[in-house]
């Protein structure tokens, strides 16, 4: 047995609801089923707002790619100079430019790690295992 029910959602959450329909194959009908089953999708109202934007981006990635992004790790190489200006910010000092730097390079790192997090929690919420790593 079914009921048909009219109900009037925000746009956000509508929008939310269709890319996860179309990343995934399927239905808005299935999706919004899912949906009242467990829950709405992740959501990112606790991010600063720099970060919304590629957030709500990975609404509209298939799993193969959000599998990607919740199992990339940075390479050494890639956190090097990250760790050397952190070390030289502690214990020397570091100039105007290496200071811009560091903010810089913390803004990625920050960025790196909500939308690995967040590639894992869309994964999870969409039905995947995804182990702690």
């Amino acid at each position: 047995m079914t009921a048909t029910v009219t109900l009037q959602i925000p746009d956000l959450i509508y929008q939310r609801l269709v890319n996860t329909a179309n990343a995934t194959g399927r239905s808005l009908e299935e999706v919004m089923l899912h949906a009242l089953k467990v829950g709405s999708p992740p959501d990112w109202d606790n991010v600063p707002d720099e970060f919304k934007a590629d957030l709500a981006a990975l609404d509209r990635l298939e799993d193969e790619a959000l599998w990607r992004l919740a199992t990339a790790r940075k390479t050494s190489e890639e956190m090097a100079r990250y760790d050397e200006l952190l070390d030289r910010n502690q214990n020397v000092g570091l100039t105007q430019a290496e200071q811009l730097e560091l903010m810089e390079l913390r803004s990625q790192a920050d960025r790196f790690m909500l939308c690995k997090a967040q590639a894992a929690a869309l994964l999870h919420w969409r039905g995947h295992h995804v182990p702690n790593s």
